[in-house]
């Protein structure tokens, strides 16, 4: 027997929710509505929440925003954030640019030779913050972000990003290894840095799309991620130093074609 076929007005709302991005935490969603380029969908309030002065600054700006505001009990918040240890009541629903599926970004790429990092089990905040901004900054189309085995979206990740993250292009999937695959055949050249590799990355120039893959902190890249990659690319090191930090590293791939 066939399945239904969800309709047209279903996938247009599942798109738009995909599109949205979750941050919970007083100051951090301040910060976020302070920002002039992010629109907010939602605000979530505890009904518990007891009068502040930063709540009244988070409301005002939702308002001046054009956001829903809801009051939920709360565990049911809790359930929206995440996070019932931190979110401290406050949770928010960003529309933001640069925040979507790889699906997504496939369907239209910005364009032909567009390049990527593809983070393989990146589970320290900080890391992954100091990846955001440095993609962001540099020559970078996008960051390939697992919803899984990595540092997930939460305030330590925005503060060391810098705020870049409201504007970076987050590309989020369920599994690196089958967006790695559905990127493949579509034509990117998959590139795992590794300290083995005898190709260097100043010498690795593809012509069309690329991804680069930069893997755990400790163990690097995973090995069903590296049998995967066709290309393998080392950073040259001096006086016995094995291995840059991975945010380093993103730094470099960044801004190699930008000095």
């Amino acid at each position: 027997m066939n399945q239904p076929q969800d309709s047209e007005a279903y996938k247009a709302k599942k798109r738009f929710f995909d599109s949205l991005m979750t941050i919970y935490g007083r100051k951090t969603v301040l910060e976020a509505l302070q920002e002039k380029a992010v629109s907010i969908y939602r605000l979530h309030l505890a009904n518990s929440n007891k009068r502040a002065e930063i709540l009244d600054q988070i409301i005002e700006l939702a308002k001046l925003k054009g956001a829903d505001i809801i009051y939920h009990e709360r565990n049911a918040l809790s359930r929206i954030s995440k996070n019932a240890s931190q979110d401290q009541g406050v949770a928010a629903d960003l529309q933001l640019p640069g925040y979507q599926t790889y699906e997504q970004f496939l369907a239209t790429p910005p364009k032909n030779n567009y390049r990527l990092l593809a983070l393989d089990g990146i589970t320290n905040p900080q890391n992954l913050g100091m990846i955001i901004r440095s993609a962001c900054a540099g020559n970078i189309d996008g960051i390939l972000l697992p919803l899984k085995g990595a540092a997930q979206i939460d305030p330590l990740v925005i503060k060391a990003s810098a705020g870049t993250l409201f504007r970076a292009p987050i590309l989020r999937c369920q599994n690196l290894v089958d967006a790695l695959k559905d990127f493949s055949r579509h034509g990117a050249s998959l590139c795992a840095l590794s300290s083995h590799a005898h190709h260097n990355l100043s010498g690795f120039r593809p012509e069309g799309a690329s991804i680069y893959v930069l893997g755990n902190e400790t163990h690097g890249v995973s090995d069903p991620v590296f049998q995967l990659c066709t290309e393998k690319i080392k950073i040259p090191m001096n006086n016995g130093v094995e291995s840059l930090n991975v945010a380093v590293t993103a730094a470099l791939i960044a801004f190699r074609d930008v000095m």
